[in-house]
């Protein structure tokens, strides 16, 4: 198969949300990797810095944008921003995400509501503008960031992992609907990866190992690297008969 061009993303423009750091910024190397030029959806669009020079260091396009998926129309604006800058939107990564821990007893209406809105309203609303864009240019790529909490129970993180499984399914509801129009949506869902926002919880010597322990197949922690190439995989060609799936990422622990 000499020439193939499968995972081949030049031309392409994607939108990275939370593109500053962690999951989110290893995905945005990797879409520029694949030749894609990348719009960095930023909470503060000063600590996009790094991503953009290493973005141009690949001689690819990219534009930073102030994004706080929370607030919706500073989200539109900068999805204006980024088709006004870059002629069109083809790839959507909907990585923004976190939560409260706590026993559900606990949790209060304003804890449970933050959780919800960022993990499951803010994608929903994101992607839905986006598609609305891709409805017009013929087709596109959605890419959601669920978790292997949305398919297991982890006490402590109960409304985490109930807005995780609503990305899952909001996942299939989206590809149904919005197939027709040529936009393709999947979602991808990790196991515990090695990023900033993970680095204090596995610093506990006796959680990481319990984590370990669970991460059934593997043993061991997954990389940054292991979830965006998934990613990629997503967002091109070679997944063109994929849409409305979540793909595990979790080194076996569901499959235990």
């Amino acid at each position: 198969m000499a020439g193939y061009k499968g995972f081949d993303l030049s031309g392409k423009t994607a939108l990275v949300t939370g593109a500053s750091r962690g999951l989110g910024k290893a995905i945005a190397l990797a879409l520029a990797e694949a030749g894609a030029n990348v719009a960095l959806g930023l909470r503060d669009i000063a600590s996009g810095q790094e991503v953009e020079s290493r973005i141009m260091a690949m001689g690819r396009r990219v534009l930073p944008l102030q994004m706080d998926v929370t607030r919706l129309p500073e989200a539109y604006d900068a999805i204006a921003k980024a088709v006004m800058q870059f002629g069109g939107i083809d790839i959507l990564v909907n990585n923004v995400g976190g939560g409260i821990e706590g026993k559900l007893e606990d949790v209060t209406e304003a804890d449970f509501d933050m959780t919800v809105g960022l993990n499951v309203k803010s994608a929903f609303f994101v992607a839905q503008r986006v598609a609305r864009h891709m409805m017009d240019r013929g087709g596109g790529r959605i890419i959601n960031m669920s978790s292997q909490a949305g398919f297991i129970a982890l006490p402590g993180e109960g409304v985490y992992c109930l807005s995780k499984a609503a990305v899952a399914h909001m996942t299939k509801c989206m590809a149904v609907e919005w197939g027709q129009h040529g936009i393709l949506v999947n979602a991808v869902a990790p196991t515990f990866i090695e990023t900033d926002g993970t680095a204090e919880a596995l610093g506990d010597e006796a959680f990481r190992a319990d984590v370990v322990e669970r991460i059934a197949a593997l043993h061991r922690i997954g990389m940054p690297e292991e979830v965006s190439g998934a990613v990629v995989f997503l967002a091109s060609p070679a997944a063109s008969l994929i849409t409305g799936q979540t793909l595990l990422i979790d080194g076996g622990w569901t499959s235990r």
